[in-house]
């Protein structure tokens, strides 16, 4: 059997018992050491140990961490009520945590489209997606400039106007669930794509209208990575993985399948 690579796009751990967390806490002594400082830290920990060739922290847990880093933003009535800014202080901070774990690790984050915001500010569409785009770029590149080597932004729903302004060789849009009509944005802005096994078959019907480098095949079993292969080389397909769930057995399990045969 000839193993494949593996690449995280995101973890979503558990609510840790009091032990462990307290436990947590006195082995990280000198740092932030919060509930979610815990679920970051524990998102990629469990993957760099499980073997993940490409880990990535984070998830739609760090939400809130984002919504926290733009001013302009009414929280308590979760509305854009001002010209949004942004403090890049925390997600910094939280860079700084994951490239100690690996460095160029990659991190997740929700897509604006999954904040669970609403403009009542601008009140143009192409504006507000100029001022959500741009203060998410702000965030990236801060990040990025602290050693983090891309993002992945999970959208509960698929924006085709934050794809286009935002997907790139280092950010990633993955909808976990995606609906038929979601593929075609996901594939047309963006050079590799995360597909799920059930829509493995319609992704590889539109693949040849678009130029798809990497396929990433989520929580596949055999048959799955033999259809893809009947289509692609080797080279061009990565086992992807999303846990919510049991991360420590998930991900091993995730790798010791991650395999073919030639």
């Amino acid at each position: 059997m000839v193993p494949l690579p593996t690449r995280a796009l995101g973890a979503e751990p558990g609510i840790p018992d009091r032990d462990a967390l307290a436990a947590w806490i006195a082995d990280h002594r000198g740092m932030a050491a919060d509930l979610f400082a815990y679920r970051l830290d524990v998102s990629l920990v469990q993957e760099i140990s499980a073997g993940i060739t490409s880990p990535c922290g984070g998830g739609l847990f760090c939400r809130d961490r984002v919504r926290e880093s733009l001013a302009g933003l009414n929280t308590a009535r979760d509305t854009v009520t001002g010209d949004l800014h942004t403090d890049t202080e925390f997600l910094v901070q939280d860079a700084r945590s994951l490239t100690a774990q690996k460095k160029e690790a990659w991190c997740a984050l929700p897509a604006p489209c999954s904040l669970g915001i609403t403009d009542r500010y601008y009140g143009d569409d192409d504006e507000w997606h100029d001022a959500i785009t741009a203060a998410y770029r702000t965030l990236m590149r801060a990040m990025r400039d602290e050693g983090i080597g891309g993002h992945v932004l999970i959208c509960d729903r698929v924006d085709e106007q934050e794809i286009s302004r935002l997907a790139g060789k280092k950010v990633l849009f993955f909808a976990p669930a995606p609906k038929e009509k979601d593929l075609i944005p996901l594939l047309e802005y963006q050079r590799q794509a995360a597909v799920s096994p059930k829509m493995l078959d319609k992704a590889l019907d539109l693949a040849n209208e678009y130029e798809v480098h990497r396929w990433i095949v989520m929580d596949p079993d055999e048959e799955d990575v033999r259809l893809l292969l009947s289509h692609v080389d080797p080279d061009q397909v990565i086992v992807g993985g999303y846990c919510t769930a049991e991360c420590d057995a998930y991900w091993s399990h995730l790798v010791e399948h991650a395999v073919y045969s030639k």
